[in-house]
């Protein structure tokens, strides 16, 4: 029992240590300075704009996008896609605007967190 609890742990850790690196804490210290400000410069702007924006955006945007383009006489099949894509799911909308603003906020705690400790405490 003891064994499989303990894995079950040790695959929650996994799972939480990929989010982390998604939440882009790591691109905005890279010392790569395009990674850096591309990943700062998104986190400013996720930050900069209400939830109730980034919902309305997740929601309809995929469908705006494949119809602007579909006038402009692309015959892409992803732009058709897009443009058929009338109704994004909603909860699922929900959850990609909740994941990205989350991610966004989290970022900025770990890199402050990170960049608070001195560097001869990281051992």
């Amino acid at each position: 029992m003891f064994i499989k609890v303990t894995l079950d742990l040790l695959v929650g850790f996994w799972t939480t240590f990929k989010v982390f690196a998604l939440t882009l804490a790591f691109g905005s210290m890279s010392r790569f300075r395009p990674i850096k400000y591309v990943c700062k410069f998104i986190v400013w702007v996720i930050r900069g704009t209400p939830l109730m924006l980034q919902l309305i955006t997740v929601y309809y945007g995929p469908g705006l996008i494949g119809t602007w383009a579909q006038g402009l006489g692309s015959t892409s099949p992803f732009i058709a896609f897009l443009a058929s894509w009338k109704v994004f799911d909603r909860f699922l909308a929900l959850m990609v605007a909740f994941i990205i603003n989350y991610a966004c906020y989290f970022s900025e705690i770990y890199r402050g967190g990170i960049e608070s400790i001195p560097r001869g405490q990281y051992e």
